[in-house]
């Protein structure tokens, strides 16, 4: 019960105390916690933050060796908003590719138009896959015309603490 409380006192504070009072709450607690955080969780989960922990970060998925990809991109003088624009869309299209373990993009905050993408796949097979996708291969058409120089990127291996 206390963890049931404290994960939602820290998505809502307060809300959970007001539903564990109320007569419903408790006919549901006497059923199960189960049943009741089930029967709550999208009360107590705003819509935007439930799609997000769906999406959450599978470290157990990662092994070591899997295939890490940063990369860096520019936009040319008067671009930034342009190439942002174009670039946006790739979040939801890659965190939604099955294969892809990880991915984030990052802007610098003193250089806008300055983007850094980090993105973890299985293997270097899986990423090539993803570079072969038609939204990812559009992007990249857009780049001369958007970016200085193109992407440049470092291939990285993921490590892990060694066993003892």
């Amino acid at each position: 019960m206390a963890g049931d409380r404290t994960v939602a006192c820290s998505l809502l504070p307060g809300v959970y105390d007001f539903l564990l009072k109320g007569p419903m709450m408790q006919t549901i607690l006497r059923s199960s916690r189960a049943t009741a955080l089930l029967a709550f969780s999208p009360f107590l989960v705003a819509p935007a933050a439930f799609a997000e922990q769906a999406a959450h970060v599978r470290y157990q998925d990662i092994r070591e060796g899997a295939y890490s990809v940063v990369a860096q991109v520019r936009a040319k003088p008067g671009k930034e908003d342009a190439l942002r624009a174009a670039t946006l869309p790739l979040i939801e299209l890659v965190r939604a590719d099955p294969k892809n373990l990880v991915y984030f993009l990052q802007e610098d905050r003193a250089k806008p138009g300055h983007f850094i993408f980090y993105k973890i796949f299985a293997s270097q097979a899986d990423f090539d896959a993803h570079n072969a996708m038609p939204y990812v291969q559009e992007w990249f058409a857009k780049l001369p015309e958007l970016a200085e120089g193109g992407v440049e990127v470092m291939r990285m291996a993921i490590l892990t603490m060694p066993k003892k």
